[in-house]
């Protein structure tokens, strides 16, 4: 059984041009836009970096996702988005916790640098969307309540969130797409941010970058499970 594969070549060529030129986009948009918050700068080179480790179902990208969520959480209240700090502090950290703990009791065939993916029944999704539009008609008041800036985006990114969350704690392959949805999302709202502040155009930039990496983290998810089933 293997217990960790990580070698020189556990990352392939493409995935390595992919990381890098994220981080490169990422850290070109800072210093054009921003210059000056290092925070935003840290927490979306975290993100990327997560994001890459998350497409192998790597358990490590969890603990990242940890990292990046306190991060964000700190940015989102700079402009008052607080449905963004609530959601992240309050939902999508403690679910990569969750989550983190989940991948690393699933590893796949004894490997723990690979989960075993996860399929979910359709009463389960049923479930599932049902807790979603739950989530989002509470958080709709509650960011109401506290006058969140750009409400209706604010609240769709919550409903998001809670799939892509779910999603990646039981490892199902669509919380990849739960998230590139969500990266939609955030670009919408951030770039309604940057209209009042240029700073946060590198924001855009960084959920740009995290909506190519969730896109690939789809594909890559498909093809682990496509070889984990044949070597059943």
């Amino acid at each position: 059984m293997q217990k960790k594969n990580m070698g020189q070549g556990y990352f392939s060529r493409n995935e390595k041009l992919l990381w890098g030129a994220s981080a490169g986009f990422i850290i070109v948009s800072f210093c054009i836009f921003d210059r000056e918050s290092y925070m935003t700068l840290g927490a979306s080179l975290i993100g990327v970096t997560s994001l890459i480790f998350n497409a192998k179902g790597n358990p490590f990208g969890q603990a990242l996702a940890v990292a990046f969520s306190l991060l964000y959480g700190a940015i989102s209240y700079t402009f008052a988005y607080y449905g963004e700090m609530i959601t992240y502090l309050g939902m999508t950290m403690p679910m990569a916790l969750f989550a983190l703990i989940a991948w690393m009791k699933n590893p796949y065939n004894g490997n723990r640098a690979e989960v075993k993916v996860n399929a979910i029944s359709r009463r389960e999704a049923a479930w599932m969307c049902a807790g979603a539009a739950a989530v989002t008609a509470l958080f709709y008041f509650i960011l109401a309540y506290f006058d969140t800036a750009n409400l209706v985006p604010s609240t769709v990114s919550v409903t998001t969130s809670f799939l892509a969350v779910y999603l990646t704690f039981r490892r199902s392959p669509y919380f990849a797409l739960a998230y590139a949805a969500n990266d939609l999302v955030l670009i919408v709202l951030w770039t309604l941010a940057s209209a009042h502040d240029s700073r946060y155009i590198s924001v855009v930039a960084c959920f740009a970058a995290f909506f190519v990496n969730d896109i690939y983290g789809y594909i890559n998810w498909q093809r682990m499970k496509v070889r984990q089933a044949k070597a059943c």
